[in-house]
């Protein structure tokens, strides 16, 4: 988030956005761990806005989706973010306690 900011305050915004436009994936990973101010969630907008319907992009975040409204802090961000991203998605849940590391952990020290 900090590296699209200065990005973004340095005036290379657009030429950025079209780096995104030519990758085939584009990996956000950890998502909402840190709230995000206002500008930051408009940024991130724009770029899921860039890949929409264009590139693959993949997203991992420990939070469900009612409760991204306490990282973008803006329930009108936090709601046009999420249709870009479920629309024509597939969307990967995981429950339990455990995460991936801790279980293929155990499973190699037995």
């Amino acid at each position: 988030m900090n590296h699209l900011i200065r990005i973004h305050d340095g005036g290379d915004l657009q030429p950025f956005l079209k780096q995104i436009e030519k990758l085939d994936l584009l990996i956000c990973d950890e998502w909402g761990y840190v709230p995000v101010h206002r500008d930051g969630a408009q940024l991130l907008f724009q770029v899921i806005s860039a890949c929409y319907e264009k590139r693959s992009l993949i997203l991992t975040t420990n939070l469900e989706f009612s409760k991204w409204v306490n990282i973008f802090l803006d329930e009108a961000m936090t709601t046009a973010i999420i249709d870009r991203l479920v629309h024509h998605s597939h969307l990967l849940v995981f429950d339990g306690g455990l995460s991936a590391t801790v279980v293929n952990f155990r499973k190699s020290a037995e």
